[in-house]
């Protein structure tokens, strides 16, 4: 994988789990936390696809082709 790529998708990973966790803090997620436990669904999903792409970044920085 281009470096240029997977720095791209590092920066996008970054970018939506930011998101994630301002979702995660939000009024919303905080009141569905208080009754099920649980942030809400988009504030989870953020945070999952995130972190798969922060991940996939990270990978393709290091294995990537010399």
């Amino acid at each position: 994988m281009n470096k240029f790529v997977s720095l791209a998708i590092l920066v996008a990973g970054a970018i939506v789990l930011y998101f994630g966790w301002q979702e995660k803090q939000s009024v919303a997620s905080e009141v569905s936390e208080v009754f099920t436990g649980q942030p809400t669904d988009n504030a989870m999903w953020f945070l999952i696809i995130g972190a798969v792409l922060v991940i996939v970044g990270i990978g393709g920085l290091f294995v990537g082709k010399k």
